[in-house]
Protein backbone atom coordinates (compact mmCIF):
# COMPACT_ATOMS: atom_id res chain seq x y z
CA UNK A 1 0.00 0.00 0.00
CA UNK A 2 1.40 3.38 -1.09
CA UNK A 3 0.07 6.45 0.73
CA UNK A 4 0.83 10.16 0.41
CA UNK A 5 0.70 12.04 3.72
CA UNK A 6 0.34 15.80 4.22
CA UNK A 7 1.13 17.60 7.49
CA UNK A 8 0.38 21.30 8.17
CA UNK A 9 -0.83 21.43 11.78
CA UNK A 10 1.81 23.88 13.06
CA UNK A 11 4.87 25.42 11.41
CA UNK A 12 6.20 22.59 9.23
CA UNK A 13 4.86 22.13 5.72
CA UNK A 14 5.46 18.44 5.04
CA UNK A 15 4.57 15.67 2.62
CA UNK A 16 5.81 12.11 2.28
CA UNK A 17 5.12 8.81 0.56
CA UNK A 18 5.24 5.62 2.63
CA UNK A 19 4.85 1.99 1.65
CA UNK A 20 3.10 -0.32 4.10
CA UNK A 21 3.53 -4.06 3.82
CA UNK A 22 1.42 -6.66 5.56
CA UNK A 23 3.84 -7.19 8.44
CA UNK A 24 6.84 -5.35 9.86
CA UNK A 25 8.14 -1.80 9.48
CA UNK A 26 7.14 0.53 6.67
CA UNK A 27 9.33 1.97 3.95
CA UNK A 28 9.69 5.75 3.62
CA UNK A 29 10.01 6.52 -0.10
CA UNK A 30 10.15 10.28 0.41
CA UNK A 31 9.89 12.72 3.29
CA UNK A 32 9.96 16.43 2.51
CA UNK A 33 9.75 19.01 5.32
CA UNK A 34 9.80 22.76 4.84
CA UNK A 35 10.34 24.44 8.22
CA UNK A 36 9.28 27.99 9.06
CA UNK A 37 11.87 28.87 11.70
CA UNK A 38 12.95 32.10 9.99
CA UNK A 39 9.36 33.33 9.61
CA UNK A 40 8.62 33.00 13.34
CA UNK A 41 12.03 33.60 14.98
CA UNK A 42 11.49 37.34 15.42
CA UNK A 43 8.29 36.67 17.38
CA UNK A 44 9.77 34.02 19.68
CA UNK A 45 7.04 31.53 18.77
CA UNK A 46 4.64 30.45 16.05
CA UNK A 47 2.25 33.10 14.70
CA UNK A 48 -0.81 31.22 13.36
CA UNK A 49 -1.59 33.64 10.52
CA UNK A 50 1.99 33.63 9.27
CA UNK A 51 2.12 29.83 9.49
CA UNK A 52 -1.06 29.37 7.46
CA UNK A 53 0.13 31.77 4.76
CA UNK A 54 3.48 29.97 4.54
CA UNK A 55 1.68 26.62 4.14
CA UNK A 56 -0.33 28.01 1.23
CA UNK A 57 2.83 29.22 -0.49
CA UNK A 58 4.89 26.07 0.08
CA UNK A 59 2.54 23.10 -0.02
CA UNK A 60 2.22 22.56 -3.78
CA UNK A 61 5.99 22.41 -4.18
CA UNK A 62 6.45 20.18 -1.14
CA UNK A 63 3.89 17.65 -2.42
CA UNK A 64 5.37 17.75 -5.92
CA UNK A 65 8.84 17.02 -4.53
CA UNK A 66 7.55 14.20 -2.31
CA UNK A 67 6.03 12.46 -5.33
CA UNK A 68 9.12 13.11 -7.45
CA UNK A 69 11.48 11.77 -4.75
CA UNK A 70 9.32 8.64 -4.50
CA UNK A 71 9.32 8.37 -8.32
CA UNK A 72 5.57 7.99 -8.35
CA UNK A 73 2.68 9.64 -10.07
CA UNK A 74 -0.49 10.57 -8.24
CA UNK A 75 -2.39 7.75 -9.93
CA UNK A 76 0.02 5.12 -8.57
CA UNK A 77 -0.93 5.84 -4.96
CA UNK A 78 -3.35 3.68 -3.00
CA UNK A 79 -4.54 6.52 -0.80
CA UNK A 80 -4.04 10.09 0.40
CA UNK A 81 -3.87 11.13 4.08
CA UNK A 82 -3.77 14.48 5.81
CA UNK A 83 -3.49 15.65 9.39
CA UNK A 84 -6.99 16.93 10.20
CA UNK A 85 -6.06 18.13 13.71
CA UNK A 86 -5.36 18.89 16.44
CA UNK A 87 -3.41 22.02 15.61
CA UNK A 88 -3.61 25.61 14.39
CA UNK A 89 -6.84 25.56 12.47
CA UNK A 90 -5.66 27.83 9.64
CA UNK A 91 -2.79 25.51 8.84
CA UNK A 92 -4.91 22.39 9.25
CA UNK A 93 -7.40 23.73 6.69
CA UNK A 94 -4.63 24.25 4.12
CA UNK A 95 -3.30 20.70 4.26
CA UNK A 96 -6.67 19.04 4.67
CA UNK A 97 -8.18 20.87 1.68
CA UNK A 98 -5.20 20.12 -0.55
CA UNK A 99 -5.18 16.42 0.35
CA UNK A 100 -8.92 16.11 -0.27
CA UNK A 101 -8.46 17.68 -3.71
CA UNK A 102 -5.65 15.26 -4.57
CA UNK A 103 -7.72 12.27 -3.44
CA UNK A 104 -10.69 13.49 -5.47
CA UNK A 105 -8.66 14.09 -8.64
CA UNK A 106 -6.87 10.74 -8.34
CA UNK A 107 -9.99 8.81 -7.34
CA UNK A 108 -8.22 7.43 -4.25
CA UNK A 109 -9.52 6.83 -0.71
CA UNK A 110 -8.90 9.61 1.77
CA UNK A 111 -7.84 9.33 5.41
CA UNK A 112 -8.24 12.17 7.92
CA UNK A 113 -5.47 11.50 10.43
CA UNK A 114 -5.27 12.59 14.05
CA UNK A 115 -1.84 14.24 14.36
CA UNK A 116 -1.39 12.64 17.79
CA UNK A 117 -2.23 9.20 16.42
CA UNK A 118 0.45 9.69 13.78
CA UNK A 119 3.04 10.30 16.52
CA UNK A 120 1.68 7.31 18.46
CA UNK A 121 2.11 4.95 15.50
CA UNK A 122 5.53 6.16 14.32
CA UNK A 123 7.29 3.35 16.22
CA UNK A 124 5.40 0.84 14.09
CA UNK A 125 6.61 2.61 10.95
CA UNK A 126 10.24 2.52 12.07
CA UNK A 127 10.41 -0.69 14.11
CA UNK A 128 7.26 -2.70 13.38
CA UNK A 129 6.52 -3.14 17.09
CA UNK A 130 3.47 -5.02 18.31
CA UNK A 131 0.52 -3.74 20.34
CA UNK A 132 0.08 -3.02 23.19
CA UNK A 133 2.83 -0.59 24.15
CA UNK A 134 3.37 2.30 26.54
CA UNK A 135 3.85 5.69 24.88
CA UNK A 136 5.19 8.99 26.16
CA UNK A 137 3.98 11.59 23.67
CA UNK A 138 5.85 14.83 24.36
CA UNK A 139 5.96 17.98 22.26
CA UNK A 140 5.44 21.72 22.48
CA UNK A 141 1.70 21.33 22.83
CA UNK A 142 1.17 17.81 24.20
CA UNK A 143 2.40 15.70 27.09
CA UNK A 144 0.63 12.38 27.58
CA UNK A 145 1.35 8.87 28.77
CA UNK A 146 -0.80 6.48 26.75
CA UNK A 147 -1.59 2.80 26.49
CA UNK A 148 -1.52 2.15 22.74
CA UNK A 149 -3.77 -0.87 22.35
CA UNK A 150 -4.33 -0.84 18.59
CA UNK A 151 -5.04 1.49 15.68
CA UNK A 152 -7.71 3.85 16.95
CA UNK A 153 -7.52 2.39 20.48
CA UNK A 154 -5.76 4.66 22.97
CA UNK A 155 -6.12 5.04 26.71
CA UNK A 156 -4.65 8.09 28.38
CA UNK A 157 -2.94 7.10 31.61
CA UNK A 158 -1.61 10.52 32.51
CA UNK A 159 -1.19 14.03 31.18
CA UNK A 160 0.05 17.47 32.17
CA UNK A 161 -2.08 19.68 34.36
CA UNK A 162 -0.37 22.85 33.09
CA UNK A 163 2.57 23.26 30.68
CA UNK A 164 3.55 20.66 28.12
CA UNK A 165 7.17 19.48 28.22
CA UNK A 166 8.17 21.27 25.04
CA UNK A 167 6.33 24.39 26.18
CA UNK A 168 8.33 24.41 29.42
CA UNK A 169 11.60 24.13 27.48
CA UNK A 170 10.56 26.98 25.18
CA UNK A 171 9.52 29.25 28.06
CA UNK A 172 12.78 28.63 29.94
CA UNK A 173 14.72 29.40 26.76
CA UNK A 174 12.80 32.64 26.31
CA UNK A 175 13.33 33.82 29.91
CA UNK A 176 17.08 33.13 29.57
CA UNK A 177 17.33 35.06 26.29
CA UNK A 178 18.05 32.04 24.11
CA UNK A 179 16.96 31.66 20.50
CA UNK A 180 13.92 30.03 18.93
CA UNK A 181 13.08 27.16 18.90
CA UNK A 182 13.91 26.97 22.56
CA UNK A 183 14.18 23.24 23.28
CA UNK A 184 17.31 22.59 21.21
CA UNK A 185 18.89 25.78 22.59
CA UNK A 186 18.38 24.67 26.20
CA UNK A 187 19.77 21.21 25.41
CA UNK A 188 22.85 22.69 23.73
CA UNK A 189 23.62 25.07 26.61
CA UNK A 190 23.08 22.25 29.12
CA UNK A 191 25.99 20.33 27.57
CA UNK A 192 28.49 22.71 29.20
CA UNK A 193 26.50 23.34 32.39
CA UNK A 194 26.51 21.87 35.89
CA UNK A 195 23.26 19.90 36.43
CA UNK A 196 23.82 19.87 40.20
CA UNK A 197 24.35 23.61 40.76
CA UNK A 198 20.65 24.45 41.26
CA UNK A 199 18.35 22.22 43.32
CA UNK A 200 15.19 22.60 41.27
CA UNK A 201 11.96 20.85 42.34
CA UNK A 202 10.71 17.60 40.78
CA UNK A 203 6.93 18.27 40.59
CA UNK A 204 4.57 15.29 41.04
CA UNK A 205 7.56 13.09 41.96
CA UNK A 206 6.39 9.85 43.53
CA UNK A 207 2.67 10.46 42.91
CA UNK A 208 0.66 7.33 42.12
CA UNK A 209 -1.16 8.87 39.17
CA UNK A 210 1.18 9.40 36.18
CA UNK A 211 0.42 13.09 35.61
CA UNK A 212 2.87 15.95 35.04
CA UNK A 213 3.14 19.52 36.29
CA UNK A 214 5.84 21.77 34.84
CA UNK A 215 4.77 25.33 35.72
CA UNK A 216 6.32 25.24 39.20
CA UNK A 217 9.65 24.04 37.81
CA UNK A 218 9.58 26.79 35.20
CA UNK A 219 8.87 29.37 37.93
CA UNK A 220 11.76 28.04 40.03
CA UNK A 221 14.13 28.63 37.10
CA UNK A 222 12.86 32.20 36.72
CA UNK A 223 13.23 32.98 40.43
CA UNK A 224 16.78 31.58 40.55
CA UNK A 225 17.74 33.52 37.41
CA UNK A 226 16.38 36.76 38.90
CA UNK A 227 18.26 36.17 42.15
CA UNK A 228 21.68 35.80 40.50
CA UNK A 229 21.19 38.36 37.70
CA UNK A 230 22.98 39.63 35.69
CA UNK A 231 23.60 36.20 34.24
CA UNK A 232 26.96 35.10 32.90
CA UNK A 233 27.20 32.54 30.10
CA UNK A 234 28.11 29.91 32.70
CA UNK A 235 25.09 30.84 34.79
CA UNK A 236 22.84 30.24 31.77
CA UNK A 237 24.56 26.93 31.04
CA UNK A 238 24.12 25.79 34.65
CA UNK A 239 20.47 26.87 34.76
CA UNK A 240 19.78 24.93 31.55
CA UNK A 241 21.62 21.84 32.79
CA UNK A 242 19.86 21.87 36.17
CA UNK A 243 16.45 22.42 34.55
CA UNK A 244 17.02 19.61 32.04
CA UNK A 245 18.18 17.25 34.81
CA UNK A 246 15.01 17.97 36.77
CA UNK A 247 12.83 17.37 33.71
CA UNK A 248 14.63 14.11 32.94
CA UNK A 249 14.07 12.86 36.49
CA UNK A 250 10.39 13.84 36.35
CA UNK A 251 9.85 12.13 32.99
CA UNK A 252 11.39 8.87 34.17
CA UNK A 253 9.45 8.95 37.44
CA UNK A 254 6.12 9.67 35.74
CA UNK A 255 6.76 6.95 33.15
CA UNK A 256 7.53 4.50 35.96
CA UNK A 257 4.14 5.31 37.48
CA UNK A 258 2.54 4.73 34.07
CA UNK A 259 4.14 1.27 33.88
CA UNK A 260 2.33 0.38 37.10
CA UNK A 261 -1.04 1.64 35.86
CA UNK A 262 -0.56 -0.01 32.47
CA UNK A 263 0.27 -3.32 34.14
CA UNK A 264 -2.80 -3.21 36.35
CA UNK A 265 -5.11 -2.62 33.37
CA UNK A 266 -3.49 -4.36 30.40
CA UNK A 267 -0.60 -6.50 31.56
CA UNK A 268 2.97 -6.01 30.48
CA UNK A 269 3.60 -3.59 27.61
CA UNK A 270 5.66 -4.91 24.71
CA UNK A 271 7.73 -1.74 24.48
CA UNK A 272 8.29 1.73 25.92
CA UNK A 273 7.98 4.32 23.16
CA UNK A 274 8.76 8.03 23.20
CA UNK A 275 7.52 10.23 20.35
CA UNK A 276 7.01 13.91 19.54
CA UNK A 277 9.45 16.78 19.31
CA UNK A 278 10.79 16.39 22.86
CA UNK A 279 11.78 12.81 21.97
CA UNK A 280 14.78 14.38 20.22
CA UNK A 281 16.25 15.46 23.57
CA UNK A 282 19.27 13.26 24.30
CA UNK A 283 19.10 13.52 28.11
CA UNK A 284 15.45 12.48 28.17
CA UNK A 285 16.21 9.55 25.85
CA UNK A 286 19.00 8.44 28.18
CA UNK A 287 16.73 8.66 31.22
CA UNK A 288 14.04 6.60 29.49
CA UNK A 289 16.63 4.08 28.30
CA UNK A 290 17.67 3.49 31.91
CA UNK A 291 14.02 3.09 32.92
CA UNK A 292 13.36 0.63 30.10
CA UNK A 293 16.32 -1.49 31.22
CA UNK A 294 14.99 -1.39 34.79
CA UNK A 295 11.55 -2.50 33.59
CA UNK A 296 12.95 -5.19 31.30
CA UNK A 297 11.53 -3.78 28.08
CA UNK A 298 12.94 -2.13 24.98
CA UNK A 299 12.88 1.64 24.41
CA UNK A 300 11.94 2.73 20.89
CA UNK A 301 12.55 6.36 19.96
CA UNK A 302 12.16 7.59 16.38
CA UNK A 303 15.17 8.85 14.45
CA UNK A 304 15.59 12.58 14.96
CA UNK A 305 14.04 13.48 11.60
CA UNK A 306 10.81 11.74 12.65
CA UNK A 307 10.54 13.27 16.13
CA UNK A 308 9.19 16.58 14.89
CA UNK A 309 6.18 17.01 12.65
CA UNK A 310 6.59 15.26 9.31
CA UNK A 311 4.58 13.80 6.46
CA UNK A 312 5.86 10.24 6.85
CA UNK A 313 4.05 9.73 10.14
CA UNK A 314 0.81 11.04 8.59
CA UNK A 315 1.19 8.76 5.56
CA UNK A 316 1.86 5.77 7.84
CA UNK A 317 -1.12 6.45 10.10
CA UNK A 318 -3.26 6.79 6.98
CA UNK A 319 -1.93 3.51 5.63
CA UNK A 320 -2.62 1.73 8.93
CA UNK A 321 -6.19 3.02 8.90
CA UNK A 322 -6.81 2.31 5.23
CA UNK A 323 -5.48 -1.24 5.65
CA UNK A 324 -8.28 -1.78 8.19
CA UNK A 325 -10.87 -0.39 5.78
CA UNK A 326 -11.12 2.93 7.62
CA UNK A 327 -11.49 5.83 5.20
CA UNK A 328 -13.10 9.24 5.56
CA UNK A 329 -15.42 11.36 3.47
CA UNK A 330 -14.32 14.55 1.74
CA UNK A 331 -16.63 16.46 4.06
CA UNK A 332 -14.42 15.68 7.09
CA UNK A 333 -14.05 18.96 9.03
CA UNK A 334 -10.79 20.26 10.53
CA UNK A 335 -10.50 19.74 14.28
CA UNK A 336 -8.37 22.24 16.22
CA UNK A 337 -8.86 20.00 19.28
CA UNK A 338 -8.97 16.23 18.88
CA UNK A 339 -7.95 14.13 21.90
CA UNK A 340 -6.89 10.54 21.26
CA UNK A 341 -8.78 9.26 24.27
CA UNK A 342 -12.17 10.97 24.43
CA UNK A 343 -12.89 9.37 27.83
CA UNK A 344 -9.60 10.37 29.47
CA UNK A 345 -9.67 11.22 33.15
CA UNK A 346 -7.46 13.90 34.74
CA UNK A 347 -9.78 16.91 35.07
CA UNK A 348 -8.18 20.14 33.91
CA UNK A 349 -5.29 18.31 32.24
CA UNK A 350 -3.98 19.56 28.95
CA UNK A 351 -3.91 17.24 25.94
Amino acid sequence: MLVLGVETTCDETAAAVVRRVSDGPGVILSNVVRAQVEEHAAFGGVVPEIAARAHVEALDGVVEKALADARLGLGELDGVAAAAGPGLVGGVIVGLTAAKALALVAGKPFSAVNHLEAHALTARLTDGIAFPYLLLLASGGHTQLLAVLGVGRYERLGSTVDDALGEAFDKVAKMLGLGYPGGPQVEKRAETGDPARFAFPRPMFGRAEPNFSLSGLKTAVRLEAEQIAPLSDQDVDDLCASFQAAVTDVVANRARAAFRVFGERHGRPSTLVVAGGVAANGAIRQGLTRLAVEMGVRLVAPPLNLCGDNGAMIAWAGAERLALGLSDGLDFAPRPRWPLDMTAAAPGAKA
